[in-house]
C-alpha cells in the first residue's frame, strides 16, 4: 500500500517507505506552477479550482494545487463506490431476481404464494422480466392459489436518491431491492382529438406492457411544469398543457420501484397465459422452489457501465448492496458513511464524507489529493482503469482534439457549477499519472436551487472542461 502523508504530500513530498521521493528539480517545476495559475487565471472560471497529481509508480505527489479542500466531487463519487464495491463482492458477484413458489405446481397452479423476489439488481429491465414470465408459462404454470408478492428489501427502500432535485428528472428514482428500468417510466404524448393522448409504458427493446401502477395528464397552468404525488398505492403526474405543444415524450422517475415491477410482470405473466392477482408486498424474500431466475452481467460490467454513462441508480444500489454485505447500516445517507469509514480505514487518514454512492447529493465531499490517494491506491489492486471510459481533450475554444499525444481514462462529475474528473494519464514517455481535479461555484450551486438547465451552467461547465484538459496537457508534457 502507498503510505502517503497528508502533510508531506500538501507540502509536495510523499513518504513511501521512509524516503524522500520528490526530486529537486521536479519539485522546484511543481511548486513554480505558473503556468498552471496562468491558465486557471485565463479560464475566468468562477469559484475554486483544486488538484492533485500522483506519480502511479512511486507514490509520490509531483503537483497540487488546493489538494486537501474538501470538495462536491459529483459523479467522480462513482469512482470510490466501484472501489468500495469490488473489495467486498469481487468483479464476478451477480445480482440475482428470483420467481419463488411458497407452495407445489399442481395442474399447472402454484399452491401457494408467487414471490418476485429482488436481489438490489440495477440493471434489471423489462425485457428480463419478461423472459422470467416466458420462463414461468414454459414450466407449466396457469395461475396461483395465494398472492402474487413482491419482495424489494435486498436493501433499504428511499423514495429518491437526493432530496433537493426537480421532481420529474429520471436520474433522481426511488431506491429498492426490486428495480426496473432504472426506475423510470415511460411517457409519451401526441395530437389527438380535443387535446394530447399520454400514454405511459414500461418499454424494453422486445416487451412494451402499458403500465398501472403509475398515470399521467395534461394540465392547463402555465407553471410548474410538472407535479407529483402518491395516493391508493399509485403514481399521479401532471404536466403543464403548455409545454405540450407537439408530440414528445420523456423518461420520469419511480418512486416505488418494487409495485412498479409487480405491475409490470403481472402484464407480462398475462400475455404468457398466466394469471395473477394484483401484486402485494412481501415482508421477506419466502422459502420455496425457484421457478425462474434472472442473473446479471458481472459486477464488472455492471460498473464499467456504470462509469460510462454515470448512472446514479446502479451507484447507490451498489454501494448500499456492498454495505448490506459487510453488516453495515445500509439506508440512504447511512451507507454512505459507512463507505467513507472504509475508505478511511482502507486508504488512512481521508476526511472524506460521502452522504451518497453517485455524488449526486451536493453534501458529499471529499479533497483531490483523498480522491487520487484513493485511485492510486486501491486502483491497481481492484482493475479500476480498464473500468473507466476514454477522455476527450478539448483546445482552447472547446473543440474536442482528434488523437491527443497522451492518454487519459477518467471519470466525469458534472453538477450545476461543479465540474470534476479524476483517473489516470500516462504521458508520452509512457509514464503513468494519477490525478483528481476539482472545480466548484458553491455559492452560485446553492443559488441554483438544483434546478434543470439552471442559468449560467452551461458556459460555466464548458470553461472548466476546457481547463481540465489544458491541466492535463500540461501535467503529459510536464512529467513525461
Amino acid at each position: 500500500m502507498i503510505d502517503i502523508s497528508r502533510r508531506a504530500a500538501l507540502a509536495g513530498l510523499v513518504s513511501f517507505g521512509g524516503a524522500a521521493l520528490l526530486s529537486g528539480p521536479l519539485r522546484a517545476e511543481a511548486a513554480a506552477g505558473a503556468p498552471a495559475e496562468d491558465l486557471i487565471a485565463a479560464s475566468k472560471l468562477s469559484g475554486d479550482v483544486a488538484y492533485a497529481v500522483i506519480d502511479l509508480a512511486s507514490g509520490r505527489v509531483v503537483e497540487a494545487r488546493e489538494a486537501d479542500r474538501a470538495m462536491p466531487p459529483a459523479s467522480t463519487a462513482k469512482t470510490i463506490t466501484t472501489l468500495y464495491a469490488l473489495d467486498e463482492l469481487g468483479p464476478d458477484y451477480r445480482f440475482r431476481t428470483r420467481l419463488i413458489a411458497t407452495g407445489p405446481v399442481s395442474g399447472g397452479v402454484v399452491q401457494g404464494n408467487l414471490i418476485l423476489a429482488g436481489g438490489a439488481d440495477p440493471t434489471l429491465t423489462t425485457d428480463d422480466l419478461g423472459d422470467m414470465a416466458a420462463a414461468l408459462a414454459r414450466r407449466g404454470v396457469r395461475g396461483v392459489t395465494g398472492q402474487f408478492l413482491v419482495w424489494g428489501g435486498a436493501i433499504p427502500y428511499a423514495e429518491d436518491i437526493a432530496d433537493d432535485q426537480p421532481v420529474h428528472v429520471g436520474y433522481n428514482p426511488g431506491i429498492s431491492g426490486l428495480n426496473l428500468n432504472y426506475n423510470r417510466v415511460y411517457v409519451e404524448w401526441g395530437k389527438a382529438k380535443g387535446g394530447m393522448a399520454m400514454t405511459v409504458d414500461a418499454r424494453g427493446a422486445r416487451y412494451v406492457p402499458k403500465v398501472s401502477s403509475a398515470d399521467v395528464a395534461a394540465v392547463n397552468r402555465a407553471a410548474p411544469l410538472f407535479t407529483y404525488n402518491r395516493a391508493s398505492g399509485k403514481e399521479h403526474w401532471t404536466i403543464a398543457a403548455s409545454a405540450l405543444t407537439s408530440p414528445g415524450s420523456r423518461w420520469l422517475p419511480v418512486r416505488d420501484p418494487a409495485g412498479y415491477a409487480g405491475d409490470v410482470f403481472r402484464t407480462l405473466a398475462a400475455a404468457q397465459g398466466v394469471t395473477l392477482p394484483a401484486a402485494n408486498r412481501a415482508g421477506a424474500p419466502g422459502d420455496g422452489a425457484v421457478l425462474a431466475e434472472h442473473v446479471s452481467d458481472p459486477l464488472s460490467d455492471v460498473l464499467r457501465d456504470m462509469l460510462k454513462h454515470s448512472t446514479n441508480l446502479t451507484a447507490e444500489t451498489v454501494g448500499m448492496a456492498t454495505s448490506e454485505a459487510r453488516g453495515l447500516p445500509a439506508a440512504k445517507g447511512a451507507s454512505g458513511a459507512a463507505m467513507s469509514a472504509w475508505l478511511a480505514q482502507t486508504v488512512g487518514g481521508t476526511q472524506a464524507r460521502f452522504v451518497d454512492h453517485s455524488g449526486l447529493n451536493a453534501e458529499t465531499r471529499i479533497s483531490p489529493l483523498d480522491m487520487a490517494r484513493a485511485v492510486a491506491t486501491l486502483g491497481g489492486r481492484e482493475g479500476l482503469r480498464p473500468l473507466l471510459k476514454p477522455f476527450p481533450l478539448r483546445d482552447a475554444q472547446g473543440r474536442w482534439i482528434d488523437n491527443p499525444p497522451f492518454r487519459v481514462d477518467a471519470k466525469t462529475g458534472t453538477l450545476n457549477f461543479v465540474s470534476t474528473l479524476t483517473g489516470y494519464l500516462t504521458a508520452p514517455g509512457g509514464r503513468d499519472l494519477v490525478f483528481a481535479v476539482f472545480t466548484a461555484n458553491t455559492r452560485l450551486r446553492d443559488q441554483s436551487g438544483g434546478q434543470e438547465n439552471a442559468p449560467g451552467v452551461k458556459p460555466w461547465v464548458a470553461r472548466s472542461k476546457i481547463l481540465q484538459s489544458q491541466l492535463l496537457d500540461r501535467w503529459a508534457r510536464l512529467y513525461s
